[in-house]
């Protein structure tokens, strides 16, 4: 595992981003896909149909995208069928590991800016009213309590997901200034040159 001090071994074209609801995956995702110039495509924005309800086409609309030579993801919905497609594509791994406080601090302030603000997220859905995340338990409709419930997820896994796949690049941040350096220097440099000779 990598950390950001340390030079990539390749410049990657498949890019998955990782961490638990409030590190900033989708901004970061959407950054680094715009150092290196190729696409993103936002998990939320495929799997989340009008009312919340899930859309039947998302597995379908992940395949398409994997089976492409350049993207950036979120790597999300592992329990819906995402680690069987993105995963064994991509090359590089960015894990948002930050402590705990900036997390929850940040998934706060977003959540209730969403809420106050009315702000539409995906295909016509809002985050709910405060009255609603005031007296929902249930995580999987109240993004607070899911970000409780799987604080420490990304931490207890990721040992095993570089076991089980073992070719991507895993590189840890644990700070958003170790990720601002990181982006601002790992994914700018150009191709590491090769061992070969240009012909004459």
């Amino acid at each position: 595992m990598l950390d950001a001090h340390d030079p990539l071994p390749l410049r990657p074209t498949r890019v998955l981003v990782a961490g638990v609801s409030g590190s900033g995956k989708t901004t970061f995702a959407a950054r680094i896909a715009d150092a290196l110039g190729i696409p993103c495509y936002e998990l939320d924005a495929l799997h989340h149909g009008p009312g919340w309800v899930p859309r039947p086409e998302f597995l379908d609309d992940v395949r398409a995208f994997a089976a492409t030579d350049t993207w950036v993801s979120e790597w999300q919905y592992t329990a819906r069928g995402v680690n069987d497609l993105l995963p064994p594509r991509a090359q590089l791994v960015v894990w948002l590991d930050y402590p705990d406080r900036i997390v929850r601090a940040r998934l706060w302030r977003r959540t209730l800016a969403r809420s106050i603000l009315r702000r539409e997220l995906w295909n016509g859905n809002r985050e709910p009213t405060l009255w609603k995340l005031a007296t929902t338990t249930d995580p999987e409709e109240n993004v607070l309590r899911w970000q409780a419930k799987t604080l420490h997820r990304w931490r207890e896994r990721m040992p095993a997901h570089e076991i089980e796949f073992p070719h991507l690049t895993v590189v840890r941040l644990s700070h958003p200034r170790q990720a601002e350096r990181w982006l601002a220097t790992s994914l700018r440099q150009p191709d590491q040159p090769t061992n070969e000779r240009s012909a004459d």
